[in-house]
């Protein structure tokens, strides 16, 4: 957590949520922090004089101090997040992808939509959700593994 915050405020101050959402991003959503371990790691580099704050429009801002640069810098090697996508083929980081866009567009609807409009979506969901799960039922050629176009029930 230390070096993947370091990482993220050698490149620019930030607010603790963007860190939060920047290292979900970077590692295709397969590493997602709570406030729980980001704000007492931000609190302890802040401790070691590495990381100060300020408040900014009620929220607090964390940059790194002198010291907190020098220690960024020392960091060698490949970022913390690419751990979590080293072994992560990239059809896997697509489908993890979509399904994160398709989430978020489900909340949008929720907030958003009207009554009409979220019984539609979940006509969506449940027809995509058979889809996806008929893509399963498929026998794939070993010569060609593109969709046939004939789904099994």
């Amino acid at each position: 957590m230390r070096a993947a915050i370091l990482a993220l405020l050698a490149e620019q101050p930030r607010h603790g949520y963007e860190i939060i959402r920047e290292i979900g991003e970077r590692s295709g959503g397969l590493w997602k922090p709570s406030p729980g371990s980001i704000y007492p790691t931000l609190q302890m580099l802040a401790d070691e004089g590495l990381v100060v704050s300020r408040d900014e429009s009620g929220k607090k801002l964390f940059e790194l101090t002198d010291e907190g640069r020098a220690a960024a810098e020392q960091q060698t090697g490949t970022p913390p997040w690419e751990h979590f996508t080293d072994d992560v083929e990239p059809v896997e980081h697509d489908l993890r992808k979509a399904g994160a866009t398709l989430a978020a567009a489900v909340v949008q609807v929720m907030r958003a939509g009207s009554e009409n409009q979220q019984a539609r979506a979940v006509d969506v969901l449940n027809e995509a959700r058979r889809s996806i799960y008929s893509i399963l039922g498929e026998v794939e050629d070993s010569d060609d593994s593109a969709d046939s176009g004939e789904a099994a029930e």
